[in-house]
């Protein structure tokens, strides 16, 4: 067979041997043709032992040469996103990506209502670096306390122990309390793309998908010396990277309904039910 052949079987082989790789979740996903190219049977051997070989290897100068190609994790494309309360679809009309990174500057109940959703199909979430979060108001926003688990104050091992964290939970909130360096964010977003879990945050992370920013609030409720506090209403811009980050203002309004209202959480899907404690829903409002 002549040389033109040979390299036409191994180019067959090397789009077969990837797309068996997506198929079975072997390891992270490389596009054909990229600097990690899989490496096949005719790359094993050593170099010089065979005409047909060498052929297989030899670089075609032709062609200008190809950016390498991020990894993408089979669990971050095969897996739908998780959902996202109503009144936020506008904001997040593709629901809450997995691997990818959203902060939200400004709101602690908008975030803990997000997550809250996130995790109503039985996720389990993490908080780090959140040492003033109070159970009580992430109950009331709607989180599965049964689920949920707080890092306070990581300290100096912030980066280790988020690391771990995201290869195993599948909704991680970032807090001011987790000290980390921008290449240590990065390195976090990375880790967060290449496992499909979805990293929260409330501190400015370079890099991030998705950034919602609470740019005014104020209360209803309230009159000349009586009422009570009802609703706050967030008017919040979106800015990030990608499509689906194009820089939007919305008005949200809280609060929004807890997982279990009733309400549906996403495109075609229902979310996991919640006790309802019949308390006044003031208390769901905690910034």
């Amino acid at each position: 067979m002549g040389v033109t052949g040979t390299a036409e079987r191994a180019a067959r082989a090397r789009a077969a041997l990837a797309a068996a790789e997506m198929r079975t979740g072997a390891r992270p996903v490389l596009v054909p043709g990229g600097s990690d190219a899989v490496r096949t049977p005719d790359d094993a051997h050593p170099r010089g032992t065979g005409r047909a070989s060498d052929a297989a290897r030899t670089p075609d100068t032709s062609r200008t040469p190809e950016r390498r190609t991020p990894r993408t994790s089979l669990l971050t494309s095969e897996r739908p996103p998780l959902p996202v309360p109503p009144g936020t679809e506008r904001l997040l009309p593709d629901g809450l990506r997995r691997g990818a990174t959203t902060s939200v500057l400004g709101s602690t109940a908008l975030t803990l209502t997000l997550l809250a959703h996130a995790c109503a199909g039985g996720d389990w979430a993490v908080a780090v670096g959140l040492p003033d979060l109070g159970l009580l108001a992430a109950a009331r926003c709607g989180v599965a306390l049964d689920r949920f688990a707080l890092v306070p104050e990581p300290g100096p091992d912030a980066l280790t122990v988020l690391g771990a964290l995201l290869d195993g939970v599948g909704v991680v909130l970032v807090g001011p309390g987790a000290v980390l360096a921008d290449a240590d964010r990065r390195r976090l977003t990375a880790r967060a793309r290449e496992r499909g879990a979805v990293l929260l945050t409330t501190v400015p992370w370079p890099g991030a998908a998705t950034v919602l920013t609470v740019q005014q609030a104020r209360w209803t409720g309230l009159g000349a010396g009586d009422g009570r506090l009802r609703t706050r209403e967030l008017r919040v811009r979106r800015t990030g990277r990608g499509p689906s980050a194009t820089p939007l203002v919305a008005d949200v309004v809280l609060p929004l309904a807890a997982p279990g209202d009733g309400a549906p959480s996403g495109p075609g899907r229902g979310t996991a039910p919640t006790r309802r404690t019949g308390r006044p829903d003031t208390l769901r409002l905690v910034g």
